[in-house]
């Protein structure tokens, strides 16, 4: 019978996947991208947002795809390395903390992006059927009503549910519930233009409401 965990001696190495994740999770790939192009500071154009459909109001369709899978990597990054490391639990944490650096980075004073890349990008390095799964639900939400955010919503709610259900992935299903709260209340100035019928639409450089909202920037 194994020996007991002893919590005193386990927390520094989950503390410290926690940190690397959120390192990694915190590089603005959006905001370094679209300066190395001479397009100045994203979070001043259209939403104010860092991630990738905010880049894609640029016009440069290929810095909004390297956004993209800069976002997206760095979350799978911080998940297999600690993966192979330490096993499928710390995965989870070192996930946890690539999300929250994504949504939270300390070197942009904690405003960050939405977070659905970086969601797919662990949900990659984590489980990759459940990643096909998730993205085809965004593309096809995405195809039939060209908003970004209702599709990225959907896919959220799906994800645990399809991680519990159907694939029976418990313990991963928890901590996407736990994602999904998080990006939902990133969402929310999404959700009360969706509501309104003010959303922008996938390819929008902006919308009235975006360019006059005095809190839309940064966000």
């Amino acid at each position: 019978m194994p020996d007991p965990i002893s919590w005193a001696f386990a927390w520094p190495y989950y503390l410290a996947a926690l940190a690397f994740g959120y390192l990694l999770g915190s590089i603005p790939f959006g905001l370094i991208f679209t300066r190395m192009a001479g397009l100045g500071d994203i979070r001043k154009i259209g939403s104010g947002n860092i991630g990738t459909t905010n880049v894609l109001r640029t016009g440069r369709k290929s810095l909004a795809a390297a956004t993209l899978v800069g976002d997206a990597l760095k979350g799978t990054v911080a998940v297999v390395i600690v993966g192979q490391m330490y096993g499928q639990e710390m995965a989870l944490i070192a996930g946890l903390g690539a999300f929250l650096g994504h949504l939270f980075p300390v070197w942009l004073k904690f405003r960050g992006g939405k977070g659905f890349a970086t969601y797919l990008g662990v949900l990659l390095g984590l489980y990759w059927p459940m990643f096909l799964l998730a993205a085809a639900i965004w593309i096809s939400m995405a195809f039939l009503f060209r908003y970004s955010s209702l599709s990225a919503l959907t896919a959220s709610l799906a994800t645990p549910v399809l991680l519990y259900f159907a694939f029976h992935q418990f313990q991963m299903a928890e901590m996407f519930v736990l994602l999904g709260v998080l990006l939902w209340a990133k969402h929310h100035e999404n959700i009360g233009r969706l509501l309104r019928g003010r959303e922008s639409r996938i390819g929008s450089r902006s919308t009235p409401e975006d360019a006059s909202a005095p809190d839309a920037r940064g966000k």
